[in-house]
């Protein structure tokens, strides 16, 4: 089943798009999609090097087609997602499978349920924005 999630001209207007799926164990796994000459491609929000998200919900750092890891710097082809400099070198990044028709991205891979848009801490739920962020109301 595949499952719509932007399109083609909205990932190459803000250089990433992240969003959140479910792996096969019901856990959120983070994914970014990211600009291509031929569309887009999809990695898991994840260094190689580290357990380091790539994209810290402001939009991945980009540079010449490349993703940037902002702990070391280590910079990933954003089309084939490997890396060749840096403390992830000779590492690809974790592919997902997308698939573009007619200007639209879809979420083409069996192993991932899309959840929501934004990252795992964001539940997609903007109704709660301007509650406190625990249950208690005590300030100290």
């Amino acid at each position: 089943m595949t499952t719509e999630l932007t399109d083609v001209e909205t990932v190459h207007d803000e250089r990433s798009w992240l969003f959140t799926a479910r792996d096969p164990y019901g856990e959120p796994e983070e994914v970014i999609l990211v600009p291509c000459e031929d569309g887009v491609e999809a990695w898991v929000n994840r260094c190689t090097h580290e357990a380091q998200k790539l994209d810290r919900g402001m939009g991945a750092a980009m540079r010449d087609g490349q993703i940037i890891c902002p702990k070391h710097g280590s910079m990933f082809d954003g089309c084939s997602g490997y890396c060749d400099n840096g403390e992830a070198a000779e590492t690809t990044l974790v592919g997902v499978d997308v698939t573009v028709e007619d200007g639209t991205v879809y979420l083409d891979d069996a192993t991932y349920e899309f959840s929501h848009e934004g990252g795992a801490d964001d539940d997609g739920d903007d109704d709660d924005d301007d509650m406190p962020s625990s249950t208690s109301h005590i300030g100290l």
